[in-house]
């Protein structure tokens, strides 16, 4: 299994990249990076092959396509009834991520909904497992790529 530590600077060039563009062809990764555009998707099937790339996906805008609602529920659980929130979360739609996380709530659910009466209902059907806060968002920005090497900083 390739780690962060065995990557090389190259490796690290070319995670960059497809996190900004993940459509670039081989041969325009190996053009930017100084490989031959063999070389170039040699590197980039071990970074897939490793676990290291694991997709490519495309990202719609939300609001373009009538979901023109967005919430961030947190749920706050038993470990009994985890599994069967996460299940629940898994099973609805509007749920497009989930995560685990400490400290007063266990679970953060991304939420996006057609209109607030959805929006009511997915929060209720959350809330058969404990209590939930849920937050609208007033504005999402950017999201910024994963850094691809070890910070010099802490």
């Amino acid at each position: 299994m390739t780690t962060m530590e065995s990557l090389d600077e190259i490796d690290h060039a070319i995670l960059e990249l497809l996190q900004t563009d993940g459509r670039l062809t081989g041969a325009e990764v190996g053009r930017r990076v100084g490989l031959s555009q063999p070389a170039a998707s040699a590197r980039i099937q071990r970074l897939e092959k490793n676990g290291i790339i694991t997709g490519y996906r495309a990202v719609v805008a939300p609001a373009a396509v009538g979901l023109n609602i967005h919430a961030v529920v947190r749920l706050r659980t038993t470990h009994a009834q985890l599994s069967r929130a996460l299940t629940l979360a898994a099973r609805t739609p509007e749920v497009v991520s989930t995560l685990r996380v400490t400290g007063d709530d266990c679970l953060l659910f991304d939420v996006h909904c057609s209109h607030a009466e959805r929006l009511e209902q997915v929060v209720d059907s959350l809330a058969r497992y404990g209590p939930v806060t849920t937050s609208l968002v007033l504005r999402g920005y950017p999201p910024k790529s994963l850094p691809t090497a070890p910070s010099a900083t802490p």
